[in-house]
């Protein structure tokens, strides 16, 4: 694949272009390490390196064209250099360009919202190809080209990459690709340039004020994308978050609504609800779940509201949504042989933690103890962690405060932020135990007949990052072995 420069940047603003416009171009690459001769490299300036400082790698790997915000000192002969205001402006853009508008090939749906995004985006996706078509997938767990995998590094990736995949995805027959729309990727303009069908807002409540400082940062960020959305889309939009409506002031989408509490454009109602899954009336018709509580209830509503917005039968609808799984690492139950029942979810904020905390005690009906093995991440929001630590002791019967990601973190500092949140008589329920494997292994050993034991915060992932490696670590694996 090769396109002429001047064809590339047609459409963004040049402050200052250097060398030739007829430069044939073979491919985009952000980093320098991944240039190859006939190459453009994009000069991002991230939140921890600056890609100016990488030009002259690019150039010396064989970039033909660089594209920046401040020309380099050196200019090398045969190079073009484009040189424009923000490059984060621009670059989604010259890749939607570069490979061939990939989004207008495709019917895109973005999700966006602080829990939920996953699930609704992975239940489409298996929905529309038991209806028959080639789908594709953009998620925090993987990427899936109709089936396929391909390993997803962030929720959202950046723009090259994004549009690379979309390509990709449209060349291969795929004619619906549903995609998580992450905070940041919104805000770092990641899916610029972008064509979307419709997309979904789920919820908005405290996370990632690491990156976005304040709350109201984090909304805005949220907010773009449906501000962003043109007037053939439509929104989907959770009327029981109190953001829900915010989120629909500027958008030019046809607008439709979902409620589990108030009259809506998709109204639900939770009929029955067990370890085994839900009884779930939608606009007067029911349908048994295999999903567990309220917020899978919501998390569904907005399945079946995108779907029917993308001109499915409600009834059709309804029969394939009785027919999903859970996604892997939201809410997985696992029997013991003792009688007890362990969750392993991905719950890593207060708001996600409490509704899981809440839909075991609802199942629970005061049978049974609750056991909550939970940590934190490190080198993320502080913020939140003894807001988790308080909300995991108010609904379980003992809590056991472990590692998730240290990361760059020593594991005890982030356990001593979470018990900042603890007074003395929340401290007679808990536990600290640094070792994640044998916090979850104690869990299992104080646990009882009708008791169920929640593993929090990794959900799907299969490894335990300590000082910059990841090590292998997988929470359904731990716990098998200790049935």
């Amino acid at each position: 694949m090769e396109m002429i420069l001047g064809q590339l940047i047609a459409g963004i603003q040049v402050e200052n272009l250097v060398g030739d416009v007829n430069t044939a171009v073979g491919d985009i690459q952000l980093d320098s390490q991944k240039i190859t001769p006939g190459a453009m490299f994009v000069a991002m300036r991230g939140t921890r390196v600056d890609g100016h400082t990488y030009i002259g790698k690019a150039v010396e790997q064989g970039a033909c064209a660089v594209v920046c915000e401040k020309l380099p000192d050196s200019i090398a002969p045969g190079v073009a250099y484009v040189q424009v205001h923000d490059c984060e402006d621009v670059v989604g853009r010259i890749a939607t360009t570069f490979f061939g508008d990939p989004s207008k090939k495709v019917r895109l749906v973005g999700v966006t919202g602080t829990n939920g995004k996953t699930t609704i985006a992975t239940l489409l996706y298996n929905m529309f190809r038991k209806l028959g078509y080639r789908c594709g997938l953009l998620s925090t767990v993987c990427n899936y080209i109709d089936g396929n995998p391909v390993p997803a590094d962030h929720t959202t990736p950046d723009a090259v990459t994004l549009n690379r995949l979309l390509g990709r995805m449209a060349d291969e027959g795929c004619k619906y690709v549903f995609m998580e729309c992450s905070s940041h990727a919104i805000w770092q303009k990641r899916i610029g340039g972008l064509e979307y069908a419709g997309g979904i807002f789920t919820n908005l409540t405290r996370d990632h004020l690491d990156y976005h400082g304040t709350f109201e940062n984090y909304l805005k960020a949220k907010k773009l994308f449906f501000d962003s959305l043109g007037r053939d889309a439509f929104m989907v939009t959770n009327l029981d978050d109190r953001n829900g409506l915010v989120m629909a002031q500027n958008t030019r989408a046809r607008v439709k609504t979902y409620s589990l509490r108030s009259m809506s454009d998709f109204k639900g109602r939770l009929l029955e609800s067990g370890f085994d899954g839900m009884l779930l009336e939608i606009n007067g018709q029911e349908a048994f779940m295999r999903f567990i509580g309220r917020f899978n209830a919501s998390n569904l509503l907005a399945v079946y509201g995108a779907a029917v917005m993308l001109g499915r039968d409600p009834r059709e609808v309804l029969t394939v949504m009785s027919t999903l799984i859970p996604v892997n690492g939201r809410f997985d139950a696992i029997h013991s042989p003792k009688g007890f029942t362990a969750i392993v979810d991905y719950a890593h904020t207060p708001d996600a933690l409490t509704n899981v905390l809440t839909t075991i005690a609802d199942v629970m009906d005061g049978k049974g103890q609750v056991i909550t093995v939970v940590g934190a991440g490190g080198n993320r929001d502080r913020g939140k962690r003894p807001i988790m630590a308080r909300e995991s002791v108010k609904y379980s019967d003992r809590v056991i405060i472990t590692s998730d990601n240290p990361r760059n973190e020593e594991p005890q500092d982030i356990i001593n932020d979470m018990l900042e949140g603890l007074d003395s008589s929340d401290m007679k329920k808990v536990l600290t135990i640094v070792d994640r494997r044998e916090a979850i292994r104690t869990a299992c050993m104080l646990a009882q007949e009708g008791d169920v034991v929640l593993v929090a915060g990794k959900g799907h992932e299969d490894y335990q990052e300590i000082k910059g490696v990841k090590h292998h670590f997988d929470d359904h694996e731990v716990i098998r072995e200790c049935f």
